[in-house]
């Protein structure tokens, strides 16, 4: 059993600054990748950026120059770090964790957060 809370998201302004965070609790052996999609009103969800365990990373085209992700394994967290802010990255902003357990697949098994919410106003 894995819980995922994300915090972070809010109202900004176009150019402006998130950081989101994302926090694991609970159960597991371990945690292997974690991420960020996001969801825009009347769009499918799409990957924002990921992270395996060892650091390395992988964006979306369209917030590679932007977005920064990194974690913290002692902390169990992922944070995606977002500048220059564009109307079209708003959207509802969810985390995603693989964690391993002695009950689980091998491999791991993904676990969502419930989503929060970034807005960015022109």
């Amino acid at each position: 059993q894995v819980n995922v809370v994300e915090s972070g998201g809010g109202l900004v302004q176009a150019g402006g600054s998130l950081r989101l965070s994302c926090a694991a609790s609970g159960r597991f052996l371990s945690i292997n990748d974690m991420g960020w999609h996001r969801q825009a009103p009347g769009k499918q969800r799409e990957l924002v950026a990921t992270i395996a365990s060892a650091g390395i990373t992988n964006y979306a085209d369209s917030v590679k120059a932007r977005f920064t992700i990194s974690r913290d394994n002692a902390k169990n967290t992922v944070y995606l770090q977002m500048s220059s802010l564009k109307p079209e990255d708003t959207g509802v902003y969810y985390c995603s964790v693989v964690a391993a357990s002695s009950a689980g697949w091998p491999g791991g098994t993904a676990y969502w957060g419930q989503g929060t919410q970034v807005t960015v106003s022109s």
